[in-house]
């Protein structure tokens, strides 16, 4: 039987605003990438699968192998978790790999929360809470059933996430600018997100907006900032991202046959310490419940990990 280090695999981790790739051969990196959201909700399903392509091409040319040398490619795609659209991604990305005359071996398309769970504690139960573009709790539980909670989209949901938290920062901005809510200090650094924006004619916002000039999330780190500095509006978002991810927790506990479930953060706010991170933080640890553990291993191993049980099922 081969070992892990006679195997390949390409591990990429879609989220709402970053895909990473990574491959690996048994222990050793051979190559990284980076590249702009794969989120089917964003981009579309053909852009996405294009973008995954161009990025699986990427990492062969940086670690000089061919893509037939490759064993298996996993990847998890933000908000992906019906069958069907699994199967789409898959089917889609070996019809274009075929018209560029590459040999893709197996292919797994599957959600990046489950990428995230099966790095944060390797096959073992607890919860994983991520936190950034988007939000979702997703947790192993008893004789291995998959629980998860959110993770809707923030067409509608996603509460807590930096989507919500830049399209409640926005609502804040409208509200003030209306005299319909409280003056907010967010309003000078969102006026410089874009130059077609000119707060003397507020319409500028709603065609900058349509015209995809800026999206909710890149108001969240304004939020951020405005919080840190005492804005009550900005600080009363944050309050309230804290309390729906919470939800998240409270709604999955009853799903554990056990007394203190283990939780682990992950996520580009978790990631940036950032306010909101702390204040969940804080929260969890002061919830006799759940246990706050540092997660094993990032999204990515945990597709180089399903990469290798793949392959040693196959033997």
């Amino acid at each position: 039987m081969n070992s892990k280090s006679d195997y390949t695999i390409i591990g990429i981790d879609g989220g709402g605003t970053r895909t990473r790739g990574i491959i690996r051969k048994g222990d050793e990196k051979l190559a990284e990438a980076t590249a702009g959201s794969t989120r089917i909700g964003a981009v579309g399903v053909g852009e996405s699968c294009e973008r995954l392509l161009t990025m699986i091409e990427d990492l062969c040319e940086k670690a000089e192998i061919d893509s037939s040398e490759i064993d298996a490619v996993i990847i998890g795609l933000a908000g992906v978790w019906l069958e069907d659209e699994k199967l789409r991604s898959n089917k889609l990305l070996k019809t274009l790999a075929r018209g560029q005359d590459m040999t893709l071996n197996d292919i797994i398309v599957t959600s990046d929360a489950e990428l995230a769970l099966e790095g944060a504690f390797e096959g073992n139960n607890g919860i994983v809470m991520i936190v950034g573009t988007g939000s979702i709790a997703i947790g192993k539980a008893a004789k291995g059933k998959f629980v998860r909670c959110g993770g809707w989209g923030i067409e509608l949901d996603d509460e807590g996430s930096g989507a919500w938290i830049g399209r409640e920062g926005l609502t804040a901005i409208v509200r003030a600018l209306d005299g319909r809510g409280k003056a907010t200090t967010l309003i000078e650094p969102f006026s410089e997100i874009n130059p077609t924006i000119d707060l003397k004619e507020p319409r500028t916002i709603v065609k900058a907006f349509s015209e995809r000039a800026f999206e909710y999330h890149m108001l969240s780190p304004m939020v951020m900032r405005c919080a840190d500095e005492k804005d009550e509006v900005c600080l009363d978002i944050i309050e309230r991202a804290a309390k729906h991810l919470i939800e998240h927790l409270n709604a999955l506990y009853d799903q554990f046959q056990m007394k203190t479930v283990p939780v682990a953060l992950m996520g580009g706010i978790i990631d940036n310490n950032t306010l909101l991170s702390k204040m969940i933080s804080e929260t969890i640890s002061r919830d006799e419940r759940f246990k706050l553990v540092k997660p094993k291993g990032s999204a990515l191993e945990g597709a180089i990990s399903i990469g290798y049980r793949l392959i040693e099922e196959m033997e």
